[in-house]
């Protein structure tokens, strides 16, 4: 075989068909077109990575120097630490009570709000009359900020003024310390997170189910098929894709949760509620170790990248691609 066949086959194999025989001049006008192409696409691009660059990249750049010094109340630093202050926060107590708390959070989050979604959406996906009106209703918390959506449940949440406790009353149940007491606080946290996020799961789980194909519903119902054995046997499989997304953004989204925390409990009562992102908030803005939060930033990350990695490595197995 010679070497223009060789290259030709290779050009065949990488989907690029380029000419055996192309001129000098034919492939200099070819590369400059290239990256005209390239500069332009660059050009169109630049307003989101000036964007990305100032707010992304060079935040996690600075955080990633910072961790390896200590730094005075200004945030500037002082004293090279090496792994000083990795050390600190993996021996720390605070940061492992934070990370069991960050950990319990999510178990109770993520698949309550899945199933909770994955339930809404099945009803909404039913052709009735006024079903627009039920679907726009399951939506509204996406369109709901979480300070505000913390507000309204600290309203809800009130030890003597609040509707929950009101209507535990009304059986005779004595009020509950919802954001008061320590081994219920962190699940009116979670109560309020699933809120919070049913909008965006529910959005997202209505959207692949109608994109899923009819004949096979009908199929099963002329074989038989009932609506709980459709579900298992049709619409979770066919959904695994979708579900499997919205898994990776709750579990990301659950480690990075600090709004409702700071509006409803401030990490408190005695830390039950206090996740690692308002572990770093306290640490880096009200005890001014910037070096030390920054540390607990990258450990942070890294979780967050290994649990992403654990989830594509043994949940994209149950995922059936169309």
């Amino acid at each position: 075989m010679t070497a223009v066949d060789t290259k030709a086959r290779r050009a065949r194999s990488t989907g690029r068909a380029q000419p055996p025989h192309e001129s000098p001049e034919r492939r200099r006008l070819r590369r400059r077109r290239e990256w005209r192409n390239l500069l332009s696409g660059l050009a169109y691009l630049s307003p989101v990575l000036v964007i990305f660059a100032v707010f992304l990249f060079y935040p996690a750049i600075k955080a990633g120097w910072l961790s390896f010094f200590n730094t005075n109340v200004r945030g500037l630093p002082t004293v090279f630490a090496g792994l000083g202050n990795y050390i600190a926060t993996l021996t720390s107590d605070g940061f492992r009570q934070s990370l069991v708390a960050t950990v319990s959070f999510a178990v109770m989050v993520v698949p309550t709000t899945m199933a909770i979604a994955l339930c809404l959406a099945v009803l909404a996906n039913e052709k009735l009359r006024g079903m627009a009106f039920f679907r726009t209703v399951y939506a509204l918390p996406l369109a709901i900020s979480a300070a505000a959506a913390a507000v309204v449940w600290r309203l809800i949440f009130h030890p003597s003024q609040g509707i929950l406790n009101a209507f535990l009353g009304i059986f005779g149940i004595s009020p509950v310390g919802w954001v008061t007491d320590p081994n219920v606080a962190l699940i009116s946290v979670s109560l309020t997170t699933i809120w919070m996020h049913l909008g965006f799961t529910f959005i997202v789980l209505l959207g692949g189910m109608q994109s899923l194909p009819t004949e096979l519903y009908e199929s099963a119902s002329l074989d038989g098929a009932g609506r709980w054995r459709q579900l298992r046997n049709i619409t979770v499989p066919l959904l695994s894709p979708v579900l499997f997304f919205v898994s990776i953004v709750l579990v990301i989204d659950s480690f990075q949760s600090f709004g409702q925390i700071d509006i409803l409990t401030q990490g408190g009562p005695a830390g039950a509620t206090n996740l690692i992102v308002y572990e770093i908030y306290q640490n880096a803005f009200v005890h001014r170790q910037v070096g030390y939060a920054s540390a607990q930033t990258v450990i942070l990350f890294l979780i967050v990248v290994v649990l992403s990695a654990v989830q594509f490595r043994f949940g994209e197995r149950k995922v059936h691609y169309q």
